[in-house]
């Protein structure tokens, strides 16, 4: 559900139409307040394998990655609605972490 892109000096979210400034999202990284926990309550963190609990469809796209799909070395960001930054065989998608569990 969640695809994130580059679009000048911001990044947009396909599905739901928010920007933010790509400098905006750097300080972002660096705020150690923020804790992201995944769909059952375990802390995420930057490196961890996580699993998808649901299938998720692409806005704009025909791609539905599926739910039991593994997702190793996530990166932890804390720009708006989208916590975990990923790369996967269909591409690189930026998640909820309440799609999320930790393997």
């Amino acid at each position: 559900m969640e695809n994130v892109y580059p679009d000048g000096a911001n990044y947009v979210c396909a599905d739901c139409g928010h920007e933010w400034p790509m400098s905006e999202a750097a300080k972002a990284d660096g705020d150690a307040g923020s804790v992201v926990r995944d769909a059952n309550g375990n802390v995420l963190a930057d490196g961890d394998a996580v699993v998808l609990i649901k299938d998720l469809k692409v806005k704009g796209s025909s791609i539905t990655l599926k739910m039991g799909t593994k997702v190793k070395s996530i990166r932890l960001v804390g720009s708006g609605d989208h916590e975990v930054d990923c790369r996967m065989d269909a591409g690189s998608f930026m998640l909820k972490a309440c799609y999320l569990k930790k393997v």
